[in-house]
């Protein structure tokens, strides 16, 4: 493996893109690709921009040779943590709706947010300490759970406006008003949700 592999192997470790590692290290896009096709080699100083970036040393960058912390340091995937926090915040929407059916509460809403601020804490927390696969499980983690985090916060507002209940979803009273709010919240919802998905898999790209 040489340089050009080593700089590869990072960054895809790091689950960003070349244009992405242009931006954190001040070069253009074409740079990077010509370090990762061995065209030409990254100055001095980019090498140390590099090694701090990635958390390894020069050594490692230049000649493959790892440091006592980096042969001992095991890779955590920031995908586990996605997998964990999206499993939280659906069981926080399913336990919301549940509640609400049986009981009619506003604490069925607040039971549900509770969930959800815990699965967030996850993701946040287990993306901080990951060292691989970082970025792309961000974005992962937003197009997946934009739809379940706003559901609940929406459907409150909505309820708390039109019918002055904290139910986590939309009701539907068969008022007059209903027939144009009702498809009005999820025209709201989807063009938002879809939005936040797009611009995530622009970032992506």
């Amino acid at each position: 493996m040489n340089t050009a592999d080593r700089i590869q192997n990072l960054r895809k470790a790091k689950g960003i893109s070349q244009e992405e590692l242009a931006d954190k290290i001040g070069v253009s896009r074409q740079a990077v690709s010509k370090w990762e096709s061995e065209q030409s080699l990254p100055d001095i100083d980019k090498i140390i921009i590099l090694s701090d970036f990635f958390d390894v040393t020069t050594d490692y960058i230049l000649k493959g040779i790892e440091s006592e912390k980096q042969a001992t340091k095991n890779p955590v995937n920031a995908f586990i943590f996605v997998f964990v926090a999206t499993a939280l915040n659906f069981i926080g929407f399913v336990v919301s709706c549940a509640i609400w059916y049986e009981e009619q509460v506003a604490m069925a809403l607040v039971d549900g947010l509770i969930f959800m601020a815990v699965g967030c804490m996850v993701f946040g927390i287990g993306y901080t300490c990951s060292t691989q696969n970082k970025e792309r499980a961000k974005r992962l983690f937003w197009s997946i759970n934009i739809w379940l985090l706003s559901f609940l916060p929406l459907s409150g507002i909505y309820n708390a406006l039109f019918s002055r209940l904290l139910a986590p979803y939309p009701l539907f009273w068969g008022a007059n008003l209903n027939l144009i709010t009702f498809p009005a919240f999820w025209l709201i919802y989807i063009c938002f949700c879809g939005l936040i998905v797009v611009r995530a898999r622009q970032n992506g790209k």
